[in-house]
């Protein structure tokens, strides 16, 4: 401003960085039309009403809104030790306020409705005096520390009160505690350095009795505002704000940084500071990175903590805003007035770029940021329009600046002074990161709103940030994903590995076969009225064991298994793996071009079946077995019914037990490779959680295709329980299906959250009492609200509720976590899966397969003795999912496509799959954050809310609801929903459309078939609808 003044030229920021030598830079300057940008700022009449700036304006609304609040306080508290002259303090204070008129400018609403400044007169400024010598100590700290408080969270009255006030507390004699606020609305930074280095002046002046001398004011705050407002409108209003429309075209709306409790939904300020630094030695080296590409230090931290913020959310565009002081006339240099405006930065981080990258972007956008500093915050958030909330700021919610300008020094005399911690902790923003250059390098005070933030994460981000610093100063050419967030301790903690638990080497039927030689007369199977005892399920499977053997099965052998649900189920499975083969089990209720292409796929040479299944097998006859013929049933009966020996088959644990065929992204499923051991280890490792045993009635509730049948078959057979397999009719009823746990006292129940649902609704009108002991869920994710009306009639340790994540490939389960009651009431709820089973380990990585810290997403890998072999016929897929990781060993990893963060104590919180992550309008949606509202009103009993495309490139959130016997007409009932959920959520979580279902269509897995929902009209989103009661 100064050299822009002294030769008469406008000089834009940049061509100092432009022109970095002087005489490049003058000859510039020479080169300039002469003449300075917009027009001069004078002094004007107080005779009219003054318009405020358009900064304190948008204050003076917000105060309006909140009817009057503390949130933009400035308050401070110093201790004064020493003599201390009251007199001069008084007169020190009077002048301060006779000389700047924004601190006695009050605000009120003019004729036409807009804000106009009213001017009090120069009065003598009033300090209270409270003498706290003569209470005890402890009584007198707290006495101070309750009025530091107070004084702090005492609202301004801006329609009267002077914009500064001051209070002084007696300690003794030699200690006097000053307390001074200020209100944002006539103040900022910039402004606090000035009063300091005034009052410093005036006091020793009144002290030693001289005349205070400061240099007169050309200008009053007053003055500015209407300069503001003459020159910023028209054509140069325009050019500004056409930059800024373009510039934050697409905004996101709310940042995506992972928050520890629900956003409120009107915007809270508690707040917290944490403090940490950085050394001088890191702040050299960033300097100095920073001059060789001819930045400032700002854009380097700037461009650091955009990397930081984006590998906390998992986002690559990144808003910050930032406080620019707005003092480019030399006419303010001097004022206290509020001044400073914010500007809005965004950072691309897209296409993984480096470092040097990153720096060259944030100088292009700060210094294009400068240019167009002039258009108030308040103009660009008019102009943008952004959708408005509030939960929480305008354009951005995360703050960065740096202190680097004069703050003045406070010397005065007789005294010495220090700052006193205390009063209430604002935060304006959910983060904002205040840096400030300290003799030791340079101060980070990480001021966060702790209604969103915990105080651990903070001081977890602040040690991540130097991590990260150090990384992208050590490597700067290197891509910015690829560097470590964690400290050296996380890392070993994250690093941990399972217990080294020695796999048991018997085969999976080798389990089922000490069961049928300890209790042979025990009953093993029930379908309706049908039973089966070890010892006969045992000789009848060793029987088609031997049939297949002589067909020329061996290990690794496939053999597929087509048969309606039925004994014949399991003792085909059985026989199978005797045999020393693989079964591939090909549920005859999947459509014939799928049961087709895993037959092709497979290669299988033999499909155990009946001759009604085959009749409708895409197979030829010469490789079916009919099971139900004859003339089989004969050479069946001939064949021994001894164990085959494993020995003489060649056989071992680490053969091949199944192939389960999964969806595939290409549309196409693909076949998973499990061996025995995969599934014997996840049988002996459970059983720390459990304690089953041959008392134990199961259930095959599912179809024998989904690897959670692998659990229940396998886990009632190897304990010595009896599995009852489900009639799928039943299955699909939840009143006969209730009916069947009663009737077979199941102790063991394992289900989908989707299919428990319903079980939940017959639960609550049936009297019959249930024999269960265990609950588990799997396949789908579970909100455990849901729970809420089970638990209210069971409890949760009769049966005990267990959530257990997995999948295919690892092996039906991976993780282990018992619910508990406290578990329906806290959180959001999240789906908290746990911990990995003890010969198991969870690694979270990011897209560059680096570690990720506590509280950040991350995609799952694991490792441990579930991994399956891969996926037969693709090695290429297989090569991609199954990996090796640097640093790692030979150890192989999984890689599941499913994000999760680990919480306080190493528990995960699933939060879905990678592919499917939904944003609506620029916010990341949590959906089951939306249906955990959701079912906390007492009409709904399920709730599942989804993503749809409203035919215009955007989504929706649609919400598809089962309610129970509420007599409310449907209209009535979803506005009476809108309106509590709008009492838990923000307003962009609310959804714009809902289905009201008689139930959720379920898969033959008994998870939801979201094909199978109907597609909202919102016109028509009020119409009941029934679900469908299969696939298709």
């Amino acid at each position: 401003a100064r050299c822009s003044e002294a030769f008469e030229v406008t000089l834009p920021l940049r061509e100092i960085f432009n022109q970095p030598k002087l005489a490049a830079l003058a000859a510039f300057i020479d080169s300039c039309d002469r003449g300075l940008q917009g027009p001069p700022l004078l002094p004007v009449s107080r005779e009219q009403a003054l318009p405020l700036s358009y900064a304190q304006q948008r204050l003076w609304l917000l105060d309006k809104i909140d009817g009057g609040s503390a949130h933009y306080n400035m308050p401070a508290a110093l201790k004064l030790t020493g003599t201390l002259n009251q007199d001069a303090l008084k007169q020190a204070f009077s002048a301060i306020v006779a000389r700047h008129e924004s601190l006695r400018t009050c605000f009120i609403g003019g004729d036409d409705g807009e804000p106009i400044q009213v001017l009090q007169e120069a009065d003598t400024f009033d300090i209270p005096f409270t003498d706290l010598s003569t209470l005890t100590i402890g009584i007198r700290e707290a006495e101070i520390a309750e009025v530091i408080a107070k004084e702090a969270v005492s609202a301004f009255d801006l329609s009267q009160d002077l914009m500064l006030r001051a209070r002084l507390l007696k300690v003794s004699d030699l200690e006097h505690i000053l307390l001074v606020t200020m209100h944002h609305i006539a103040s900022d930074g910039w402004s606090m350095g000035i009063l300091v280095n005034e009052f410093s002046q005036l006091y020793r002046a009144y002290v030693q009795g001289e005349e205070a001398s400061l240099a007169p004011l050309a200008i009053q705050y007053g003055d500015y505002a209407y300069w503001q407002r003459q020159w910023l409108q028209g054509d140069v209003l325009e050019q500004q704000l056409d930059y800024w429309q373009n510039q934050l075209s697409y905004l996101p709306v709310v940042h995506s940084l992972p928050l520890d409790y629900a956003r409120p939904m009107v915007q809270s300020f508690t707040g917290d500071v944490h403090a940490s630094s950085l050394d001088k030695n890191d702040v050299a080296r960033l300097t100095a990175l920073c001059q060789s590409h001819g930045a400032t230090l700002f854009m380097g931290l700037h461009a650091a903590f955009s990397v930081l913020l984006s590998r906390y959310s998992n986002e690559q565009d990144i808003v910050v805003g930032t406080p620019v002081a707005n003092r480019e006339q030399s006419e303010i240099a001097e004022l206290i007035g509020f001044f400073v405006n914010t500007l809005v930065l965004r950072s691309d981080l897209s296409g993984s770029p480096s470092f040097h990258d990153l720096l060259g972007q944030s100088k292009r956008c700060l210094l294009d940021a400068y240019d167009h500093q002039q258009v108030p915050f308040e103009q660009i958030v008019d102009r943008l329009q952004p959708e408005r909330s509030l939960s929480h700021s305008p354009l951005f919610q995360v703050m960065l600046s740096l202190q680097n300008n004069d703050q003045g020094s406070l010397s005065l005399p007789g005294l010495e002074l220090s700052m006193v911690e205390g009063g209430g902790q604002t935060a304006k923003f959910d983060l904002t990161l205040n840096m400030a250059e300290e003799a030791g390098g340079l101060g980070l005070y990480w001021e966060f709103n702790t209604a969103v933030f915990k105080d651990e994460t903070i001081v977890r981000m602040a040690e991540h940030f130097e991590v990260l610093l150090s990384a992208l100063l050590q490597s700067p050419e290197r891509d910015v994903f690829s560097h470590e967030l964690v400290t050296s301790r996380e890392r070993e903690q994250l690093l941990e590995s399972s217990q080294d638990i020695e796999c048991l080497t018997s085969c999976l039927h080798e389990l089922f076969e000490e069961q049928a030689a300890r209790h042979p007369e025990k009953i093993a199977l029930v379908y309706e009225a049908s039973r089966l005892s070890y010892g006969e399920l045992n000789r009848r499977a060793n029987q088609l064991a031997r049939y297949l053997t002589a067909q020329g099965v061996k290990p690794d052998t496939l053999v597929g298994l087509c048969v309606e649900r039925s004994l014949e189920t399991v003792v085909g499975m059985l026989a199978i793996l005797k045999a020393g083969g693989a079964y591939v089990p090909l549920d005859p209720a999947n459509p014939q071009s799928r049961l087709t292409y895993m037959l092709e796929d497979s290669g299988v040479q033999t499909v155990l079946t009946s001759q009604a299944v085959l009749a409708q097998l895409p197979v030829l006859a010469d490789k079916a077995l009919c099971l139900d013929d004859e003339a089989v049933q004969a050479q069946l009966s001939d064949m021994s019914v001894q164990n085959l020996s494993v020995s003489s088959l060649g056989l071992a644990s680490h053969h091949l037990a199944y192939v389960i065929y999964t969806s595939g992204s290409t549309g196409q499923p693909k076949g998973v490779l499990v061996q025995h051991n995969n599934v014997t280890r996840l049988l002996g490792t459970s059983q720390a959680h459990f304690d089953f045993s041959e008392a134990d009635v199961w259930t095959l509730f599912h179809s024998y295709a989904f690897d959670f049948s692998v659990w229940e078959i396998w886990g009632a057979l190897a304990y010595g329980g009896r599995l009852v397999i489900v009639p799928y009719w039943v299955s699909r009823s939840s009143g006969d299906f209730y009916q069947l746990l009663v009737q077979e006292k199941v102790t063991v129940l394992n289900q989908t959250p989707s299919a428990f649902n319903l079980l939940i609704a017959e639960d609550s009108r049936r009297d019959e009492p249930l024999a269960l002991r265990y609950v588990v869920f799997g396949g789908e994710a579970l909100n455990f609200t849901q729970l809420k009306p089970w638990v209210a009639r069971h409890g949760d340790n009769t049966p005990e509720l267990v959530n257990m994540y997995g999948i295919t490939e690892t092996t039906v389960h991976v993780t282990y976590r018992r619910i508990r009651e406290q578990d329906l009431t806290q959180g959001r709820g999240a789906s908290l899966i746990g911990k990995p089973l003890a010969d198991l380990d969870i690694l979270l990585l990011n897209e560059k397969q680096v570690l990720v810290p506590d509280g950040i997403g991350g995609e799952m890998y694991v490792s441990g003795h579930g991994v399956s072999r891969g996926y037969l016929n693709r090695e290429e897929l297989s090569a991609e999912r199954f990996v090796c990781l640097p640093g790692q060993g030979v150890k192989r990893f999984y890689r599941t496509g499913d994000l999760a963060r680990r919480q306080e104590g190493g528990e995960l919180e699933y939060l879905g799959r990678i592919d499917h992550q939904v944003k609506v309008r620029g916010f990341r949606i949590e959906l089951g954050e939306i249906e955990h509202a959701l079912a906390t009103h007492s009409d709904i009993q399920e709730a599942l809310v989804l993503a749809r495309d409203n035919g215009e490139n955007n989504s929706q959130l649609v919400a598809y609801l089962v309610v129970g016997d509420s007599e409310r007409e449907t209209g009535a009932l979803i506005e009476d929903v809108k309106g509590h959920i709008r009492q838990a959520l923000p307003e962009y979580m609310v959804p714009s459309a809902y289905m009201i279902l008689e139930a959720l269509p379920l898969t033959a897995n008994g998870k939801v078939n979201v094909k199978a929902l109907p597609e909202p009209d919102i016109g028509l989103s009020r119409a009941e609808y029934v679900a469908p009661k299969s696939d298709t």
